[in-house]
């Protein structure tokens, strides 16, 4: 690394998804930012990434990963060999691997990004292959990245708790929002959404997520009916996202009284999201735990109220924003009965959460990544200086 010039960053990007999930939004959202920096980025990504990153990122150099890369197991098999080279060839400072996993050999410091603690935490809300996996993952993480970063301070102390995990070498950068992707929706497009989904003039509810076991999707659904049941003109329930593997989830649907509507429209359009979210009575979100909760802080920048739960990293992003449920059906019916049942209420915590949620910006995050990188790159160059000077 040259004194005074900001260090050559590669960023790792072909683990992100084509649906824009989680990973998506935060590698998209990192990225859009440190083009207003100084930042010397090069991004290797999916070659149908390519032609995007390209577009929006003029000032990096970007890299079509080979395309079998496109499938996990050769991805991560390239992860091992490939990127180690391609970081040689472009001449990079550091290397960033935005989701868990990371070269066990390369020439320059890694920084990576674990996302969340709760495959340890939570370790019964995960089929026992990929729990096995990434609690590997995030071992190895700790042991060889130069620096980790995580979206919050719980994920942090888990860590630090969980794993005895060096907190001098941990950096907290909280995600942020796209306020051009995730905004206060005009009344058009609340309506072409609800078109979309046929539900005319019926409210509902809102959940955006991955049907994973620790979103509580389940619980939702059955704390929904107890809501709402009785009412004369009852909100649907819409479960929007990835398919996941909640097989309790058919379970509850198949529970569901016959006057009630609940929706599953799987992946939504991304320019609908604001639209869904923000027509919404209530953004749902039950979770047993998350590393971060991105999907509250889009409902909030959307002008949406938000029941959430008070685990993990959860209160950090939605404060006194948003409204607090547990996680069991009758708390859940309870809490949003309430809601629903308090106009004022939920007026106050959407214009609550609309301010909070722009609070949490891309720019910072980046700054934080900087800071990171420039640190790992320059301790790199101290300890490459004190062992040639022993060698001479």
């Amino acid at each position: 690394m040259t004194p005074g010039r900001p260090p050559r960053v590669l960023v790792d990007a072909t683990s992100v998804p084509a649906d824009r999930g989680g990973v998506g939004r935060y590698v998209d959202g990192l990225l859009g930012a440190l083009v207003n920096t100084d930042a010397d980025i090069a991004v290797v990504c999916q070659r149908t990434d390519s032609e995007r990153y390209a577009r929006e990122l003029p000032a990096a150099r970007v890299v079509a990963a080979p395309a079998a890369a496109a499938h996990r197991p050769a991805r991560l098999a390239w992860e091992q060999t490939g990127l180690p080279l391609l970081a040689q060839q472009i001449g990079a400072d550091v290397l960033h691997s935005p989701f868990y996993t990371c070269p066990l050999r390369i020439s320059c410091p890694v920084t990576v990004t674990v996302h969340d603690a709760t495959f340890f935490t939570e370790p019964e809300h995960y089929d026992k292959s990929r729990r096995t996996f990434f609690r590997s993952a995030i071992k190895t993480s700790l042991r060889r990245a130069a620096r980790v970063i995580v979206p919050s301070k719980a994920t942090r102390d888990e860590l630090i708790r969980l794993l005895e995990a060096d907190p001098t070498r941990i950096d907290v950068a909280y995600h942020g929002v796209d306020p051009g992707a995730f905004h206060v929706p005009a009344e058009e497009e609340k309506a072409r959404v609800r078109a979309r989904l046929g539900l005319g003039a019926t409210g509902y509810i809102a959940f955006l997520g991955a049907k994973e076991p620790r979103k509580n999707v389940p619980s939702l659904i059955r704390g929904w009916v107890t809501a709402v049941r009785n009412r004369p003109n009852p909100p649907a329930l819409v479960v929007a996202g990835g398919s996941g593997h909640d097989d309790e989830i058919d379970q509850a649907v198949s529970e569901v009284p016959a006057h009630l509507r609940l929706l599953r429209p799987g992946y939504l359009r991304y320019t609908d999201l604001p639209g869904f979210l923000g027509g919404a009575m209530v953004a749902a979100y039950p979770s047993f735990g998350e590393g971060f909760g991105l999907p509250i802080l889009e409902a909030m920048a959307c002008g949406t109220p938000v029941l959430t739960t008070p685990r993990l990293s959860l209160p950090e992003v939605g404060g006194e924003a948003v409204a607090y449920t547990g996680p069991d059906p009758e708390e859940i019916g309870r809490d949003l009965a309430a809601l629903l049942d308090d106009e004022p209420r939920r007026k106050t915590l959407a214009a609550a959460g609309l301010a909070r949620a722009q609070e949490f910006t891309w720019a910072t995050s980046a700054e934080v990544h900087l800071a990171a990188w420039t640190r790992a790159a320059r301790e790199a160059a101290v300890l490459g200086d004190a062992a040639r000077g022993a060698l001479r």
